[in-house]
C-alpha cells in the first residue's frame, strides 16, 4: 500500500507520535493515512516515533499493539523503533539525554525556570482562581527566586523541581495553517517543560524531537491548536526552524462528542480486527472521514478507492476542518463492497482466523476441511458485512449431523405442515443418484440444479405450497438456523448421506 519512492534532503518529513498507553486509538491509524498520504505523493518519508514520557499511564505491551495494527492496516513507516533510522532512538524514554541541553539553555537564557511549588498548593491556587473566576494558571510563585528564597514560603516541595516556561506578555498568539489557514489560539500559561522525573513534557520533547529528527511537516489533532504558541516560542527561543502545521478535525461520535475509548469501543483500533473488518475498507472509511470523495472526469463522486489514488491526489486544502462523525453505517457499507470484491481464495483464507477464535475450524485443517470451506465461502461472500458473521453461517457444515442444534427462533417458525414438507423431501431427495467423482459430488446426480428440481416438483407443485415457504422446514433441518447460505447449494456441499439424516432428525422431533 505504501510505496516508497525515492526521496531527497529537500523531501519532507512527516511523524505519526503515539503514546503507549493502552490500545491504540483510532486516531492513530486516521492521523498515520493522512501524514503517510502527502510523504508518499511528495516522495518524502514518514517516521514512527514512540512517546513514552507518560510513565504513570505508560503499559510495556501498547507499543507493540501500535506496531500490529498500523502494519495490519498497511500503514508502514520508513524510520522507526522497530526497523531504526539515521535519527535513532525512536523512543523519547531512550533520549532523555537529548533534552537536558535544551532546558539548561532555556533556563541560562531566561526563558524557563525552577518551580518547587506542591502539588497540594498548585490545586489550592486552581481551586482559588475558578472561584474568584480568575484565568486560571500557575502564578510564578517561584519566578526569580533561589531554592532557599522559595523555600521559606508555604506550599514548597523539597523534591526536585519542575522547569517552567516563562510565558513573555507579547507570546505570539497567531500561526499559519495548512488546513486552516491563519488560526488564532489562546495565551497560554507557564507550561512545566521538564517534569521532577526527569521526564519532559510532550511540549518540550515534540519540539526538540521533531527539530532533531528534521520533520518539515507536523500535522496532529485540532486539541492541539492551543499548545502551538507554546511550540512557536520554544522554535524561536532555541533558534530552530519552524515546521508547517495541519491541525486535522477531531473524530467525533453521532452526538458530536469526542470519539473516547472509554465511551466508544470503536475508538479503539484493535477492535475493528476483532469485529471483522478489513483493513482497506477501514484506510478507505478514515480517509473519507475529513477528505471528499474522488471526483471523477465525468463529475462524479467515487467513495471506494485505494490509498494509491487517495495519496496521488492528495491536497491539504481539500481536508474538511469540520470534525467528521465516525458513522459505522457507513464502515459496514464498505466492508461488504470490499467483501465482495475480494478474490474467492482471498476471502476464504481471511475467513480462518473467525472460524478458529469461534471453534468452528481447528487451526490445522485438513484440505478436505478447506475444500468443503472455499464451497461454503463462495455461498456467503455476497451475505455478509463483517467476516464475524461467518462462524454462524459455516458452523452447520464442520459439524456431526448429530450434534447439530435447532435454534429456537428456527423450530418456532415451523409450520402445521413442516412433518409433510420433510416427509416428502426424503421421499424425493431419496431418489437422487449420489455416485460420482467430484469432490463435493459435483459429478453426480446431487448437485443444486437436480435437488432444486426434485424438491420443487414435490414439495411446490406435489403439495401445492407456494415456493416462498415451501422450503422453510428444510433450511431449519439442514442449517439448524433461521438464516442459512443457499438451500440447494448447502445440500450439494453436505453430500446426501447427512443431508437425509438431518432431515430425518427434525422430523422425528416433531
Amino acid at each position: 500500500m505504501s510505496e516508497q519512492p525515492t526521496s531527497s534532503a529537500s523531501s519532507p518529513r512527516l511523524r505519526v507520535a503515539p503514546s503507549p498507553t493502552g490500545d491504540p486509538h483510532v486516531g492513530t491509524a486516521y492521523m498515520s493515512l493522512f501524514n503517510l498520504a502527502f510523504a508518499r505523493q511528495q516522495g518524502g518519508r514518514f517516521l514512527l516515533r514512540i512517546e513514552d514520557t507518560d510513565r504513570a499511564r505508560f503499559r510495556a505491551d501498547s507499543e507493540q499493539q501500535v506496531y500490529d495494527t498500523l502494519h495490519w492496516l498497511g500503514l508502514t513507516w520508513d524510520e522507526g523503533p522497530d526497523v531504526g533510522g539515521p535519527f535513532a532512538p525512536y523512543r523519547q524514554s531512550e533520549r532523555l539525554d537529548t533534552y537536558r541541553p535544551y532546558v539548561e539553555r532555556l533556563l541560562a537564557d531566561g526563558k524557563a525556570y525552577y518551580c518547587w511549588c506542591s502539588g497540594e498548593r498548585l490545586a489550592q491556587m486552581r481551586e482559588v482562581q475558578q472561584k474568584t473566576k480568575q484565568p486560571t494558571g500557575y502564578d510564578r510563585l517561584c519566578h526569580g527566586k533561589t531554592r532557599e528564597e522559595r523555600a521559606a514560603l508555604p506550599g514548597f516541595t523539597d523534591k526536585d523541581p519542575v522547569v517552567r516556561m516563562f510565558i513573555p506578555d507579547d507570546a505570539p498568539l497567531t500561526f499559519e495553517d495548512l488546513i486552516r489557514g491563519t488560526v488564532s489560539a489562546p495565551r497560554p500559561d507557564d507550561q512545566v517543560i521538564l517534569k521532577a522525573d526527569g521526564f519532559p513534557t510532550y511540549h518540550l520533547a515534540v519540539v526538540v524531537d521533531d527539530h532533531e529528527m528534521g520533520i518539515t511537516h507536523v500535522v496532529r489533532g485540532e486539541e492541539w491548536i492551543s499548545s502551538t504558541p507554546k511550540h512557536v516560542l520554544l522554535y524561536q527561543w532555541l533558534g530552530l526552524d519552524l515546521p508547517k502545521f495541519a491541525h486535522m478535525p477531531l473524530l467525533r461520535n453521532t452526538d458530536k462528542s469526542k470519539i473516547s475509548k472509554r465511551k466508544n469501543p470503536a475508538a479503539r483500533l484493535t477492535w475493528f480486527r476483532e469485529e471483522g473488518y478489513l483493513p482497506e475498507a477501514l484506510v478507505n472509511f478514515l480517509a473519507l472521514l475529513a477528505y471528499p470523495p474522488i471526483l471523477e472526469a465525468d463529475g462524479t463522486e467515487r467513495e471506494v478507492f485505494t490509498f494509491r489514488e487517495f495519496s496521488d491526489g492528495f491536497d491539504w486544502k481539500k481536508v474538511n476542518p469540520v470534525g467528521p462523525i465516525f458513522d459505522l453505517k457507513k464502515l459496514d457499507w464498505l466492508n461488504g463492497v470490499y467483501l465482495r470484491e475480494l478474490e474467492l481464495g482471498d476471502f476464504t483464507s481471511r475467513l480462518l482466523p473467525f472460524l478458529e477464535r469461534d471453534g468452528v475450524l481447528s487451526g490445522n485443517p485438513s484440505l478436505g476441511e478447506l475444500g468443503r470451506l472455499k464451497a461454503v465461502a463462495e455461498l456467503i461472500q455476497t451475505r455478509i458485512a463483517h467476516l464475524t458473521e461467518a462462524s454462524a453461517l459455516v458452523r452447520p457444515f464442520f459439524v456431526a449431523d448429530d450434534a447439530l442444534e435447532i435454534a429456537e427462533d428456527a423450530r418456532g417458525q415451523l409450520k402445521d405442515d413442516a412433518g409433510q414438507v420433510l416427509d416428502a423431501a426424503l421421499a424425493a431427495l431419496g431418489d437422487i443418484d449420489d455416485q460420482g467423482t467430484g469432490v463435493l459430488g459435483t459429478d453426480s446426480g446431487w448437485n443444486a440444479a437436480a435437488i432444486e428440481a426434485a424438491l420443487r416438483k414435490s414439495i411446490v407443485d406435489g403439495l401445492g405450497i407456494k415456493p416462498k415457504f415451501a422450503f422453510g422446514p428444510l433450511r431449519t433441518a439442514v442449517s439448524g438456523a433461521r438464516i442459512s447460505p443457499p438451500l440447494f447449494e448447502s445440500m450439494e456441499i453436505l453430500g446426501k448421506a447427512s443431508t437425509l439424516t438431518r432431515l430425518q432428525a427434525l422430523r422425528d422431533s416433531l
